[in-house]
């Protein structure tokens, strides 16, 4: 019988996923979802982002965004622009809260 996952170890593979996301690259909530190997759902991945701000070693929350690379979980952040200032100092070009050129810097674990 496969153990019981703890409630905090899917998020713990969750921030080990994400802090692995290179600079100058983003994944999707549902990319990590699918490779954390548990059953989770890209709004529990979502809900992981949301409380990790403040983990040590950081978690480069601003680089996991929705499926169409727009910023969704930008009012997560200390301002509603911190996201988008995140991600352009890496040199990504956003327009109307979206990564343009999206799915060329979509990393895949």
């Amino acid at each position: 019988m496969k153990p019981k996952l703890r409630t905090d170890d899917w998020i713990e593979k969750i921030y080990a996923l994400v802090r692995q996301i290179p600079r100058g690259k983003v994944c999707t909530y549902g990319i990590l979802a699918e490779h954390a190997g548990t059953r989770l759902t890209a709004r529990m991945v979502g809900w992981a982002m949301n409380a990790a701000h403040h983990i040590q070693p950081p978690i480069p929350a601003h680089r996991v965004v929705n499926r169409n690379g727009l910023l969704t979980g930008k009012h997560h952040f200390g301002s509603p622009t911190l996201m988008q200032e995140l991600l352009e100092a890496e040199g990504f070009i956003i327009k109307d809260d979206q990564i343009l050129d999206f799915k060329k810097y979509v990393w895949q674990p």
